[in-house]
């Protein structure tokens, strides 16, 4: 099963989440927000997977830049366009294997993929 990594290659977890793939020998493709894009149509994917507190990173920088009026709406429509314009508000590293998609990576994460 071909895995897609998705995230920023400076991010550390992502870093870490890649170097753990590779030593596994999964087969995958890194798909990098800023450089390859992120569609609504992805994130919509994403939170029909995941719910939207799992997805969405409150405790990253980008987060705290935000408006207290983008912070106070927690309805999705408001959210993915959020999300769309400032990628690293996605928890990362989303990996996706058809209809699977985890977020983060933590060990509930590398058991779901080992």
């Amino acid at each position: 099963m071909r895995l897609t990594v998705y995230g920023i290659p400076n991010c550390d977890t992502v870093k870490k989440a890649r170097v753990w793939l590779a030593d596994k020998g999964a087969d995958f493709t890194f798909h990098d927000f800023r450089k390859d894009g992120l569609s609504q149509d992805m994130v919509t994917r994403w939170l029909a997977a995941q719910p939207m507190d799992k997805l969405l990173n409150k405790r990253g920088t980008s987060w705290r830049k935000l408006s207290d009026a983008d912070k106070a709406n927690a309805d999705d429509a408001h959210l993915i366009p959020l999300m769309l314009a400032n990628p690293t508000l996605i928890k990362r590293p989303v990996i996706e294997a058809g209809d699977k998609v985890t977020v983060g990576f933590t060990d509930e994460v590398k058991a779901a993929w080992a």
